[in-house]
């Protein structure tokens, strides 16, 4: 997915569900970094909700999911999640980084995970693309091994030492490259 594509899902949510949305996932990094490297950006898939109307939800996955016509037509789509659904640091929803994305009367917002946060989740997820994205994130520079190993230690246990063991391997890997 690229930038251009997430703003057009931006647009899109917003208009379904009459709300700002947050993004989380992988495509969240295109908030902050909307040149991101390639290999970040293999999801054709955006995890977003409504940020404060959650009831209007399900709104998103009916008009711009998996299978959807929006999905047929432009090949890419929103994932309905919900603000429960990251294991994220500590003052997470706090550190959203905002993207406007200008619409026919105004300004359609979205809320992006900060690449931080959004590297210790998808450690907590653990999965082999999760820690690909990590190592991939901090190769490129988009996150600093310190601010991680801060994050990771506000998560609750078991998941704050699964973290700390899964950013080992990730420093030992940002070395050997």
């Amino acid at each position: 997915m690229t930038r251009e594509q997430l703003e057009h899902l931006i647009r899109a949510a917003v208009d379904v569900v009459a709300d700002d949305v947050v993004v989380i996932g992988s495509q969240s990094v295109l908030g902050a970094f909307p040149d991101a490297p390639s290999t970040l950006l293999r999801s054709m898939e955006a995890d977003m909700y409504p940020r404060a109307r959650l009831e209007q939800a399900d709104l998103i996955d009916g008009a711009l999911g998996d299978g959807s016509p929006f999905h047929s037509s432009y090949g890419y789509y929103a994932h309905m999640v919900g603000p429960e659904t990251p294991i994220a640091p500590a003052g997470w929803e706090e550190r959203l980084v905002l993207v406007e994305v200008a619409i026919r009367g105004g300004v359609a917002r979205a809320w992006c995970m900060e690449p931080h946060d959004l590297v210790v989740a998808k450690l907590a997820a653990g999965r082999e693309r999760d820690i690909d994205f990590a190592d991939d994130a901090v190769r490129h520079g988009l996150v600093a091994l310190p601010v991680l190993k801060e994050r990771a230690a506000t998560l609750r246990p078991p998941h704050a030492a699964l973290v700390a063991a899964r950013l080992v391997g990730v420093a030992a890997r940002a070395r050997g490259s």
